[in-house]
């Protein structure tokens, strides 16, 4: 707080002054007094609210992470945790324009996606290039339905290809098999999903079948 005493002083004095030789208020400089009033109320009020104690907002509590442990290709249990996690994906939502549009089928690549921590996008992205999303599609090769599923793969992942939702955790399972088995690469990993893992080791990456070489292209034009 400032000393405002001799502010206050010389106020006076200058009232003495001007009651003293009459002088008139009209006179330019006479009304220093009000100004260094006004000035003066000014700085008190400025200080006041400096010192006035501020309302503390409390803080928003945080909801705990929930975690589950989904189980991989090689048996061992591989931790899940959501919202911080960094292995954790958007929610993927369907594009309406696409063929791909399904009231459900968002919903079922998402919890079949996030139950083998894979990302949502890229489990959409090789449905929609394998069969639009449609279950009822099935390949001349005798794959079934939304991914693809042949039928033994399908019974070698312990899922029904005839049944959508089946179909789809399916082919997530897959390709969760498929990033295992080539350490994460997600071009390898979606060449393994078309050709076959054997033939992406045998020749070291990406093989030079046109099939599969374009279908890696579209999925991860999409994908992207």
């Amino acid at each position: 707080m400032i000393n405002l005493s001799g502010v206050r002083a010389v106020q006076a004095r200058i009232a003495q002054i001007q009651e003293r030789f009459g002088m008139p208020r009209g006179v330019p400089g006479m009304d220093f007094q009000n100004t260094l009033k006004k000035e003066i109320q000014k700085t008190e009020q400025a200080e006041k609210a400096q010192t006035a104690p501020t309302a503390v907002t409390p803080a928003k509590k945080t909801q705990a992470a929930s975690s589950y442990s989904p189980i991989t290709s090689s048996g061992k249990a591989q931790n899940f945790v959501s919202p911080s996690a960094k292995n954790t994906y958007p929610s993927y939502s369907v594009n309406q324009s696409l063929p791909l549009a399904d009231q459900s089928l968002s919903a079922m690549i998402d919890e079949a996606a996030r139950k083998y921590n894979v990302d949502p996008k890229l489990v959409a992205a090789v449905a929609e290039v394998e069969s639009g999303g449609n279950q009822d599609e099935t390949s001349s090769a005798g794959a079934i339905g939304v991914m693809q599923l042949m039928p033994d793969t399908a019974a070698a992942l312990g899922v029904n290809p005839y049944d959508k939702k089946s179909n789809i955790e399916g082919g997530a399972k897959y390709l969760r098999q498929m990033l295992d088995t080539f350490d994460g690469d997600i071009r390898k990993a979606v060449a393994a999903y078309n050709a076959g893992p054997n033939a992406v080791k045998n020749y070291g990456g990406i093989p030079p079948y046109r099939e599969t070489q374009n279908y890696v292209n579209k999925v991860l034009d999409i994908y992207r």
